[in-house]
């Protein structure tokens, strides 16, 4: 087979060696615009798993790395005057000189035909079966056939500059310095006996307003030293951006997502490698381990098809394309963390830096305790305030209400009531997860009337009748657990009038069974589908607040501890605030605060009803997942506008408004969205999406993200969900946890039960290739 590497970087070079040392007979070609000794930046990094992974490729190309790295296992955090140190982190770095002279001598040794000074200007003059374009992050190639790999290049919001100092680290530091113009970063580590790279990072506004962008290399350098003087400990700064002259080393960094990796044209398929396919932001320190994985699987793909292309390339796309996709939704966290250092900083030291290595989300609670226990140990006593206690178990307090713990169950819809009456079915459903272990239950979305029904199986609280069975569902949830019960009230709107969830969600009753439906604007949901709803008038709107004003005080009559606003997903109080659903030309449309308007009028009145050391919330969308919705900076002001109304917490979920809304789902999809407003509005909320495990709850609780989980599916699917992930993580309480007295000989056999299945387990592995 005849191969051109476009490119002698790390993706170019290691896919040439494993080529021809798969088949000598092998013609291959790397064709490098540079010259041999030419790099840009200074250290590289990789996880210890990655090297597992090179070794079983080429042992030998992977012990002469090996002999050449500088290892370390200790993150250390310096903001504020403090530093705090965790261990257990398994990484090693290695010079990118370093690196590209070890494969280039392989390639030698091997026989591939190494080419400097080579700039390939037409791809199809080559004389190639395979052509790799393994030409970096400005992709030559990949800009050439963009309609076939139609990359989306997205510039993130901060300026980085990679330099280097004789500072040897020996632990890989971030370092936080705050100054009249904002924050800005250090990421340092030691890369070999003499050297360490050395990034600063900050927001492009935060880097504008201290005037680097008038400064000269020299100038920006010397900035950056006074800067980090006390970190650098009076080593200067270094460049070898030689090429570069005044603020043009300073760039932002482009994350590049490429929908095809391979073009076919007419001579050989032309294969993105490396950084010309994908980009991971160097905060988790996987770009150059995406490369040299990126090579190792092509080569595989190949020999394990005997050479046919026609069956290796597709395998090479599937797989890699899901590694990569993991790999970059975690360096957008982390990405994204960094830009918003802000935000982060309002923490204390000790939250921060936790925030901080649990940032991509791939790195959890029990990750870290795995790494270092003790770290994780003095962390949970910090947060707790005495005894280490893990997160999710340790109380809250909201006006004069105390949760045990920080789980909730999710008001989730049961479809089980009839003319709006819950009684039986409910009694068992909410009595069940209050005696599961979880610090607040949530009744579903209840109606202020019949016409506010989603389903005709939806819960209401417009009569007395239905009071008093609720009454009857808080008392038994009162007498037989510690649990606080919460009610949640809303109107569906447009989305009325449809059946029970499983006789076909979203879909319309029929002629004859539905009822009419009002919204902000005439509305359909279902396009061709749904019910066409009307505009409320202002007669409609004093008419529903009403309504929730009667509703609150059944509530609190009936004894829920907390009362929930439903102000999301699309329902009738949502329609007012998003703008995809609101087309209002009176004071109720228009601009976000018009919008708002109304939706605050009903808080404001239920507020005023509702008994004043008790918490209310708000459930919002803080995002529609749709172009010209609401987006998450509109839902921080929604959030804030909330607070100054007097809410006590935000209930922030996304979605649901629009049928074309378009999300990017994964574990704890919605959390940064929670993290966004709890830190920026300065209000407690409660996280949803996706959260299934007490590692996760502990996680988000533990960085700040929230200050309570709402859990869904697995409380439908286990009751005893709180109490299962307690013995499941090896707690035994008694902080946060109390199982009743009847099933209290449960308890131990459970907790022995999950003891023996992690004795028998493999120790879980680090999540490898994330800072």
């Amino acid at each position: 087979m005849r191969i051109s590497c476009i490119g002698g970087g790390p993706a170019g070079l290691y896919f040439a060696l494993l080529m021809k040392q798969q088949n000598p007979a092998h013609q291959i070609e790397v064709l490098e615009r540079n010259r041999p000794g030419d790099t840009f930046g200074w250290g590289v990094v990789f996880s210890d798993q990655t090297l597992t992974a090179m070794r079983e490729a080429d042992p030998k190309t992977a012990g002469q790395i090996l002999d050449a790295f500088n290892h370390w296992d200790d993150i250390e955090v310096h903001i504020k005057g403090r530093t705090l140190r965790s261990g257990g982190h398994g990484f090693c770095g290695i010079g990118r000189m370093k690196l590209l002279n070890i494969l280039q001598a392989r390639c030698v040794e091997l026989g591939v035909d190494l080419r400097y000074q080579s700039d390939v200007q037409d791809d199809e003059s080559l004389d190639a079966d395979l052509i790799i374009a393994a030409d970096g992050l400005n992709s030559r190639v990949r800009q050439k056939y963009a309609a076939t790999y139609q990359p989306d290049i997205d510039l993130r919001q901060c300026r980085f500059v990679w330099l280097g100092t004789a500072k040897l680290f020996e632990a890989f530091t971030f370092d936080f310095q705050q100054t009249e113009w904002g924050w800005f970063q250090a990421h340092a580590y030691r890369f070999d006996d003499t050297t360490s790279t050395f990034i600063v990072e900050a927001p492009q506004a935060v880097w504008e307003a201290a005037g680097i962008e008038a400064m000269s290399k020299e100038e920006g350098i010397a900035f950056c030293e006074r800067l980090f003087a006390k970190v650098l400990d009076g080593h200067k700064l270094i460049s070898n951006a030689g090429h570069l002259r005044g603020s043009a080393q300073w760039i932002r960094f482009p994350r590049v997502v490429c929908r095809n990796w391979v073009h076919h044209n007419g001579n050989a398929p032309v294969v993105l490698m490396g950084d010309a396919a994908h980009t991971a932001h160097f905060s988790i320190g996987s770009g150059t381990k995406l490369a040299l994985e990126d090579a190792i699987a092509l080569a595989r793909d190949i020999g394990e098809a005997q050479g046919d292309l026609g069956l290796a390339l597709p395998r090479y796309v599937a797989s890699r394309s899901i590694e990569v996709l993991r790999i970059q939704n975690a360096a957008r966290n982390s990405t994204e963390w960094f830009e918003n250092i802000e935000r982060h900083a309002q923490l204390a030291p000790e939250q921060f830096a936790y925030s901080l290595l649990t940032r991509s989300q791939r790195i959890s609670h029990e990750n870290l305790r795995l790494r270092d226990a003790a770290y994780v140990a003095r962390f949970e006593a910090w947060l707790a305030g005495g005894q280490a206690v893990p997160p999710m178990f340790t109380p809250f307090t909201l006006r004069g209400l105390t949760l045990k713990n920080r789980v909730v169950v999710s008001p989730m819809a049961q479809y089980s009531c009839v003319d709006g009456l819950a009684r039986d079915y409910h009694l068992m459903h909410l009595g069940a997860r209050a005696a599961g272990g979880a610090g607040l239950v949530f009744a579903e979305m209840t109606c202020t009337s019949a016409d506010a029904r989603i389903t005709p199986g939806c819960p209401g609280l417009y009569t007395d009748e239905q009071g008093a069975a609720w009454a009857r569902i808080v008392e038994f949830v009162h007498a037989n657990s510690s649990s606080k019960i919460a009610m949640q009230l809303g109107h569906a709107g447009a989305k009325g009038a449809t059946r029970r969830g499983w006789e076909g969600i979203d879909q319309p009753l029929g002629a004859g069974l539905d009822w009419p439906l009002i919204s902000a604007s005439p509305q359909q949901y279902l396009t061709e589908v749904s019910q066409t709803s009307r505009a409320m008038t202002r007669a409609d709107m004093d008419r529903v607040r009403a309504d929730f004003c009667a509703a609150t005080v059944r509530a609190a009559d009936a004894g829920f501890d907390w009362l929930e606003l439903h102000c999301a997903h699309g329902y009738l109080l949502s329609s007012f605030i998003s703008p995809l659903t609101n087309q209002r030309s009176d004071e109720y449309g228009g601009s976000l605060e018009n919008r708002l308007r109304y939706p605050l009028k009903v808080f404001k009145a239920m507020r005023a009803l509702w008994p004043a050391e008790k918490p209310m919330s708000v459930r919002i969308s803080a995002h529609d997942w749709v172009m010209g919705g609401t987006t998450p900076e509109d839902a921080v002001l929604i959030a804030a506008a909330f607070k100054a109304a007097g809410a006590d917490l935000i209930d922030v979920s996304s979605g649901q408004v629009s049928k074309l809304e378009k999300p990017t789902y994964g574990r704890m999809w919605q959390t940064p969205f929670s993290e966004n407003i709890r830190n920026r509005v300065g209000i407690a909320t409660i996280a949803v999406g996706a959260i299934s495990e007490a590692d996760h709850v502990n996680s988000i609780i533990a960085a700040g993200r929230a200050d309570l989980c709402a859990v869904a599916r697995p409380h439908l699917a286990n009751p005893a969900w709180t109490l299962t992930e307690a013995a499941r993580i090896g707690y035994q309480g008694p902080a946060g946890l109390d199982w009743p007295l009847q099933y209290l000989s449960a308890k131990p056999q459970l907790e022995k039960e999950f003891e023996r299945q992690r004795a028998l387990a493999q120790p879980a592995k680090k999540e490898e290739g994330v800072l």
